[in-house]
């Protein structure tokens, strides 16, 4: 099987992971993730790597360094499969590789797109870490890549609502309803220049959301029941231009960033 549940040391907190996506927050026997199967989203958290947001405008190209290459949205290393490569009873981390100019299917093509291969001209290994410490879920990221490499990275998580559009989302500026994250639509809502945000339910657990190397969010739902608070690089729509060089980072060999998502009531 697939599935490893880890809990943390106090065993107030347990996460399921499912080769390499986290399919279950369960803090003090509640669960904190959006389910698969219910209305909203088919998974339950991914990665956008290394685009964010859509490449069709584009006629699905992107401009590197190296030359043109075939993207689809949010990038191909979701197409890839995570190994596991280190295992604790409070942790998990999992890897994916990539050899540069290497052809891969889109399982997006044919229904959801015209491109049946997608590729980038650089290698590149991105590692997935979950921690549970006694009030904390960690999900950090590395990315090993060639340096100068452009990218965006995003993470895509999707929590669990009351319906009722009765939460909402709060920084230290300003307060954000499930309605306006609605009326935004596919684009999602930018939360910018941000590195904690927070899920105020009306009852259950409120969730908070701590980043480091990432500088931004979108919130993304189409249904009262899930939310996605996606820690990002770059917000894609922040400019009427599609995939411009301003979007990406340069890697510089290795690449740190973190996610802690905490419960609390």
């Amino acid at each position: 099987m697939s599935k490893v549940v880890v809990e943390s040391p106090n065993k107030k907190l347990n996460a399921t992971i499912d080769a390499g996506e986290l399919v279950s927050f369960i803090c003090n026997s509640e669960e904190i993730m959006h389910q698969k199967g219910n209305p909203g989203w088919r998974n339950v958290d991914t990665e956008m790597f290394p685009i964010i947001g859509a490449t069709s405008p584009n006629n699905f190209k992107v401009s590197t360094p190296r030359g043109t290459c075939i993207q689809d949205q949010h990038g191909l290393l979701r197409e890839l499969k995570y190994d596991l490569i280190d295992q604790t009873k409070n942790s998990l981390t999992f890897r994916k590789t990539y050899l540069k100019n290497t052809a891969v299917k889109n399982s997006k093509f044919p229904d959801k797109s015209t491109e049946k291969i997608v590729s980038w001209p650089y290698n590149f290994e991105f590692i997935k870490n979950f921690e549970l410490t006694n009030e904390t879920l960690k999900v950090s990221f590395i990315v090993n890549a060639e340096k100068g490499m452009p990218y965006m990275l995003g993470y895509h998580p999707a929590f669990k609502l009351n319906g009722g559009k009765k939460e909402i989302v709060i920084t230290e500026s300003f307060e954000i309803s499930i309605d306006d994250i609605l009326n935004i639509g596919a684009s999602a809502f930018p939360v910018l220049n941000t590195q904690m945000i927070h899920l105020i339910k009306d009852s259950n657990l409120n969730v908070k959301i701590d980043l480091k190397g990432f500088e931004n969010f979108m919130l993304w739902t189409e249904v009262d029941n899930m939310l996605c608070m996606e820690p990002i690089t770059y917000y894609p729509n922040a400019s009427s231009d599609c995939l411009t060089v301003e979007m990406f980072n340069a890697a510089n060999g290795q690449e740190k960033f973190e996610v802690c998502i905490t419960p609390y009531s």
